[in-house]
């Protein structure tokens, strides 16, 4: 094959005179330009670790300090107290480049200036954690900032004044802490209530007191230990335990989906927004390398931590038969994509040089051209990452170890991230509610073969130019995914852009190489493993219910008015709508994030509460005033904010059981407490969607240009999966998943519901609403 020629530097003949060699000229330039490439991304690596290092100090300052001192030492004045002269002292004699006393002054005068300079960065890297430990302001009202607050957020500001890189504030953040076990108990006994009658409670509150006085203190002396030791006590376990050791297939159990602008459209062809598309993700993939990304900051001077950024790209999960693995590279210059059954892979570089938009879209268009046939067992190949984690660990060991299998196999596990090119064209069309489900579900598990379920994510293109993400969860939680997303489609759309035919700017060199087919050699009896796979996959793909819907009377704008959070507006409108579904009322997650804390990933808000449940009942019971429904409806979003600010600064409640059963299993200590506590089934699992954490356009200029969010599967099978998106000021997006085998749920049936529950609520404080 050509593209195989093309790959090697030299080539060579056994003749009877001896063996020819041939070398290639443009070969070696690539390879040549290739290793420069390598090095200059060394360099800049060793150059931000070093930036990285010093902050919030730089080499400027360095040099400010070392000729303070030596100007000090030239007026006769020594600052040092005599700390100079010793290190001088300490120096050897009579050689080398200490020869000269003028040389041994000053080397001692910078060696001097080292010392403060390193110390001044060490108090000030302290202050700045001991400031970002404070978080007295999440839980001030608006507008009402205390003078202690407004003092804080100065020092903060003047610590962290020069321009950081992505990771400079890591070793400033401070270290998630491990509450005390009363506090938690009483939070989760608190949690609890409205759910058990009052036979169940005490019984519930039997088991917590005996946990909390006999088994708990041991337990969280070894935790308390294990926070001291690692950076964080929580997110290395809950990686491990909660996502790499599950055997459960990824597809629908664990992978969630991204979509794409909805409301607008770039251009209808399919290879051309996926040239511009990859083209701005490997831009983002240099800026992240070179950490010139900036850190996400709340209120504009809180960092949150971003070392989940590190394995956006080039990380592939790997089966095991006991637990998966993590694994990620330093780099990838290809990407692998799926297209009518065949794998190709496709380069990204040409020698040192990324590919501009209209090279990808050319490599992406003959791929689409390609005639060529599946090889036998190629085109359900995909189904292995889809089914149980066991049978593909198995089938890795047995058919993908050795040979053009293994080659193939690593060409894909060692990409950048994987493309799936589809036939379909799935879109949102307002008029047509069923779309954006069809959309989604073409997402979240498309046919289980035509996407790698085991790659950070998936980038899926549609045949008409619409597009979405299938993402895997282990390595990072949605914001993450989100800023690439919201960088990439921003960056698609206002820097890249299209020509009048919709094809990517520029022209394309024909003399690339044509993008390469993997050769697989698959024998019958894994051809049986994959069959197996898809049929699993297929029965769980079949058995979920999506239904996406956008909520048009209101958004953000007006929820405002009302005097509550939008998020607590819509978790408790989920509540009076479950209830409305269900006639009861169920165990409720709501993921907010812990990333103010040092390698934070997730905590649990249980949305719940006696004061959701107080307004809920009196909302069906209609016999209650006006005013008293607003109170209540207050009382109810005042606790949830509560709530979810107490999640965000640590006094969570699950992930520190969580944590105490993991090491009760180490200890074999047995508790019935936390046992009972960790088989809970979520039947209401929720999650909101994060967006414009970037500022790449002004939504109020371009209000059109809406991701519609993205979703997941349900947690429980009885329950219910719901994800939302507060798209800016007028509009909310909706994904709500169950399945088709619980009689007891119903999608779209419980979508209906929280339709009604947002108008009813919009009603007691009489928001004028657009009518839908």
């Amino acid at each position: 094959m050509a593209e195989a020629h093309q790959a090697v530097a030299f080539q060579f003949t056994v003749t009877p005179d001896g063996v020819d060699f041939r070398l290639s000229r443009e070969a070696l330039k690539h390879v040549y330009l290739s290793g420069i490439n390598s090095w200059k991304k060394r360099l800049i690596r060793i150059k931000n670790g070093i930036l990285r290092g010093v902050y919030p100090g730089s080499p400027s300052s360095w040099l400010v300090v070392v000729m303070a001192t030596v100007g000090s030492s030239y007026c006769k004045v020594d600052i040092s107290m005599g700390l100079i002269c010793c290190i001088q002292r300490c120096l050897p004699e009579g050689c080398g480049p200490y020869r000269t006393p003028q040389t041994r002054a000053l080397l001692s005068m910078a060696i001097f200036s080292t010392g403060v300079w390193m110390m001044g960065i060490f108090f000030f890297r302290q202050t700045l954690k001991m400031l970002l430990s404070y978080h007295g302001w999440m839980f001030e009202m608006h507008g009402q900032t205390s003078h202690f607050t407004k003092v804080w957020a100065f020092c903060v500001r003047l610590l962290s004044s020069r321009r950081p890189m992505l990771y400079s504030f890591q070793t400033s953040l401070p270290k998630l802490p491990v509450p005390s076990v009363p506090a938690t108990i009483h939070r989760y006994l608190e949690s609890v209530r409205p759910l058990l009658d009052d036979e169940e409670y005490y019984r519930m509150e039997t088991l917590a007191k005996e946990f909390q006085d006999k088994t708990a203190p041991r337990l969280q002396k070894y935790l308390v230990l294990k926070s001291w030791w690692a950076t964080n006590y929580v997110s290395d376990w809950w990686e491990e335990y909660v996502y790499l050791r599950s055997r459960a297939p990824l597809v629908v159990n664990s992978n969630y989906y991204v979509m794409d602008f909805v409301l607008i459209k770039n251009t209808d062809i399919q290879a051309a927004r996926l040239g511009n598309i990859v083209h701005a993700m490997i831009m983002y993939r240099r800026k992240l390398d070179r950490e010139e990304i900036k850190p996400v900051m709340a209120l504009g001077i809180v960092p949150m931590c971003s070392y989940q950024m590190e394995r956006m790209f080039n990380t592939t999960r790997i089966p095991g038969k006991e637990t998966d693995l993590l694994q990620h590279l330093s780099d990838s210059r290809h990407v692998a994509v799926y297209h009518k059954g065949r794998f190709f892979k496709v380069w990204l570089y040409e020698g040192s040089h990324l590919l501009k938009p209209r090279d990808l879209e050319m490599q992406f268009q003959r791929i689409l051209d390609d005639p060529s046939p599946p090889q036998p067992g190629e085109e359900k190949l995909a189904a292995l990452t889809a089914g149980g984690r066991v049978e593909w660990a198995q089938a890795r060991q047995a058919f993908f170890s050795s040979g053009k299998n293994k080659t193939a196999l690593d060409a894909i596990e060692r990409a950048a991230f994987f493309v799936a090119l589809d036939e379909e064209s799935p879109h949102y069309d307002p008029e047509d509610e069923a779309s954006l489900s069809l959309y989604g579900k073409a997402l979240l598990h498309g046919n289980c073969y035509n996407r790698w379920f085991d790659k950070s994510f998936t980038l899926i293109a549609f045949k008409n130019g619409q597009l979405g993400l299938n993402t895997e969860h282990a390595w990072a939680d949605a914001p993450i995914i989100g800023h690439l997303w919201e960088f990439v489609l921003g960056t698609d759309t206002f820097h890249l852009g299209y020509t009048e035919t919709g094809h990517c700017l520029g022209k394309p060199n024909p003399m690339l190489a044509a993008p390469q087919r993997l050769q697989w050699d698959i024998p019958e009896q894994c051809q049986a493993v994959i069959e197996s796979s898809y049929q699993v996959a297929t029965a769980l793909a079949d058995d979920v219910e999506l239904y996406c819907f956008q909520f048009l009377p209101f958004g953000k704008g007006l929820i405002k008015k009302c005097r509550t959070s939008p998020d607590a507006f819509v978790q408790i409108a989920l509540q009076l709508a479950h209830f409305r579904d269900r006639g009861k009322f169920c165990l409720t997650y709501e993921a907010s994030m812990t990333r103010m804390f040092r390698e934070g990933r997730t905590e649990t808000v249980r949305s719940c509460t006696s004061e959701s449940t107080a307004f809920v009942q009196a909302m069906v019971k209609g016999s209650h005033m006006k005013a008293d429904l607003q109170d209540l409806f207050r009382k109810a979003s005042k606790k949830h904010q509560n709530m979810y600010r107490l999640a965000m600064t640590g006094a969570g409640i699950d992930r520190h059981l969580f944590c105490l059963y993991v090491v009760s299993k180490y200890l074999g200590v047995s508790s019935p407490f936390l046992a009972e506590v960790l088989s809970e089934p979520w039947r209401l699992s929720t999650s909101q969607i994060a967006q414009f954490q970037i500022r790449m356009f002004d939504p109020e200029q371009y209000p059109n240009h809406l991701g519609a969010g993205g979703g997941f599967g349900p947690v429980a099978d009885d329950g219910y999966g719901v994800s939302y998106m507060i798209a800016g000021e007028n509009t909310i997006f909706f994904h709500i998943s169950s399945k088709f085998s619980s009689s007891e749920t119903n999608a779209q049936r419980f979508g209906n519901h929280i339709r009604q529950a947002l108008l009813d609520i919009a009603d007691l404080f009489q928001v004028p609403k657009a009518h839908s």
